[in-house]
């Protein structure tokens, strides 16, 4: 089964906005207690964008702030990120993940994940050009 799968990049030119969508099976969003977004440009580490616990308790990457939304979606099962103000560092990756529940302990998100992340989608590219 394929748990979680993103939708909504593609091209976007500078200072535009982007809407990123990431549908989990139901299972993968009941059990999880965290999910998040990741990125990873060509050449580059995957770093963290943003997270989202159980309660609704959010965590930006510092790049993120005043720019970027994390939400959740709970008829739907899809968590959603919205990007503005995007720019050419914002090239990349973009991949959803869930923690899945209690599992191998992890520190994510200035701890606000406390699991590693369990389960991955194929994630989805954005590119920034004018």
């Amino acid at each position: 089964e394929v748990e979680l799968v993103e939708s909504g990049g593609g091209s976007v030119q500078p200072g535009g906005t982007l809407r990123l969508s990431c549908e989990a099976s139901e299972r993968t969003w009941k059990l999880s207690f965290c999910m998040a977004w990741f990125r990873q440009a060509p050449g580059k580490e995957r770093e963290e964008v943003a997270g989202i616990d159980a309660d609704g308790k959010i965590k930006l990457a510092s790049f993120a702030k005043n720019r970027f939304t994390i939400s959740k979606d709970n008829d739907k099962n899809t968590l959603i990120l919205e990007m503005n103000d995007v720019d050419s560092y914002d090239a990349a990756t973009y991949t959803c993940a869930a923690d899945g529940g209690p599992g191998r302990q992890g520190t994510w998100f200035y701890g606000l994940c406390p699991w590693d992340f369990r389960y991955w989608g194929r994630g989805t590219q954005i590119t920034v050009s004018s």
